[in-house]
């Protein structure tokens, strides 16, 4: 038997090597899984269709809707010119406006290809323009986007509630924390690396009135967030009503009050999203084959029994876990990771007297970081092609911003009531 889990190894690692596509990685090992095994094919079929046939995918599917309504009009503008007037006077401020913008973007879309995507596109320039040095342009708006799963809505978050059964809404909760750490030591960062630094000129310090322009123009998007969060925990909707609610608010914003898109492009803006949705849904399908062979094959309690015998101490065993996830991250998307290693992780949590909400939070921040590792980090490719530059370049820029996410990761790991206080606050964790 254990010759057949080699043989599942070599053609899962095989298939990633040759740039397969993880759904299809995925998929054609669970196939070979359950031939060895001589199990009936016909489960594998079943699971694959069954998979993408929850309601909890709803969530999922209403937010990226919703952060290409944002992309395709007027409201990231909007949100970047709100951080700019915030901070764009302090020393390295339209650095600290970036960031600050990515937070705001992810704290609607969930996403953080998204979030590269629409600000990667217009900061990167613009940063230029302005005498920030490149690699710092390329390492902030590689990494920062990376709180666009780690601020709630969370699709990493999402997922994994599904899988785990743990109270979105909690989940949801406990990204706040860390997502504020990274963005203010970001912008401590940035703060002490132009402080004294001559050749960017720096804005005023605006006027009241100024401000106060800007956040009336900025209105109708700031409000968008505030409906979803507000809605969410104050019980006036659900997590999925909340992503539904939010896509039409989106769409009236953009087409009666801003008036930054037609309603021929609502065709568009609606097909490309279901061709994005439909690609993650495969991807769920791929992982979920996979996951039922592990199932079977019973591998989750055995690398359960594993653990436990060599590992006793919470303290070395959320270690190991760290190194592994940010080791996985590298070569596996946010979406297959989770499906594939919640179910894996979630029976050893009892034995350490781990939360399993808390341990929700340290596996999406784990494979936010992933999205900007070489060698399959997806935002590392989005960012090079953006700021024309190979991939060794771009992986040396993300290291310092990397360090300060890292450094976050650790103090939650071990610091849990940090990130926990909220969902207590609201009676999410008991």
């Amino acid at each position: 038997m254990e010759i057949n889990y080699f043989i599942i190894a070599f053609i899962l690692i095989g298939c990633m090597a040759c740039y397969i596509p993880v759904f299809m990685c995925l998929f054609f090992t669970a196939v070979a899984g359950f031939i060895l095994t001589g199990k009936p094919i016909l489960f594998l079929f079943d699971s694959f269709f069954r998979s993408m046939d929850k309601f909890a995918l709803v969530v999922v599917l209403f937010f990226i809707l919703c952060g290409n309504i944002m992309t395709s009009g007027s409201i990231v503008d909007k949100l970047i010119k709100v951080a700019n007037s915030l901070v764009s006077w302090l020393p390295g401020g339209l650095g600290m406006a970036a960031v600050i913008a990515c937070g705001l973007f992810g704290a609607i879309s969930g996403s953080t290809v998204a979030t590269v995507v629409a600000l990667g596109g217009f900061m990167i320039p613009a940063l230029l323009e302005n005498g920030y040095d490149e690699q710092y342009t390329l390492g902030l708006m590689t990494t920062s986007p990376n709180l666009g799963v780690i601020i709630p809505p969370s699709i990493g978050m999402i997922l994994y509630s599904m899988i785990s059964n743990v109270s979105l809404e909690g989940l949801f909760l406990t990204g706040f924390i860390p997502g504020l750490l990274i963005i203010l030591g970001t912008c401590l960062y940035t703060f002490l690396i132009y402080r004294n630094n001559t050749s960017i000129v720096r804005k005023p310090v605006p006027q009241f009135m100024d401000v106060l322009k800007v956040l009336k123009e900025g209105f109708w998007s700031l409000m968008l967030p505030v409906i979803i969060f507000g809605g969410i925990f104050s019980g006036a909707f659900t997590a999925n009503e909340a992503a539904v609610i939010a896509c039409v608010y989106a769409f009236i914003v953009e087409l009666f009050i801003h008036k930054s898109i037609k309603f021929s492009d609502v065709k568009t803006i609606t097909v490309n999203s279901a061709v994005t949705s439909a690609t993650l849904l495969i991807i769920v399908a791929g992982a979920t084959c996979f996951g039922r062979y592990l199932t079977f094959e019973n591998i989750p309690g055995k690398i359960t029994e594993a653990v436990l015998a060599s590992i006793q101490s919470p303290i070395v065993f959320l270690f190991a876990i760290n190194i592994m996830l940010l080791l996985i991250g590298m070569f596996m998307d946010i979406i297959s990771a989770t499906l594939i290693l919640g179910p894996v992780f979630l029976p050893m949590l009892d034995a350490f007297h781990i939360d399993p909400m808390h341990f929700g939070l340290i596996m999406t921040v784990n494979l936010a970081i992933g999205y900007c590792t070489p060698p399959m980090g997806v935002s590392l490719y989005i960012t090079g092609a953006i700021g024309k530059r190979d991939l060794i370049f771009v992986s040396k820029s993300v290291i310092p911003f990397l360090i300060i996410q890292v450094f976050v990761l650790l103090l939650m790991t071990y610091l849990p009531d940090i990130v926990l206080a909220l969902p207590k606050m609201m009676g999410f964790v008991y």
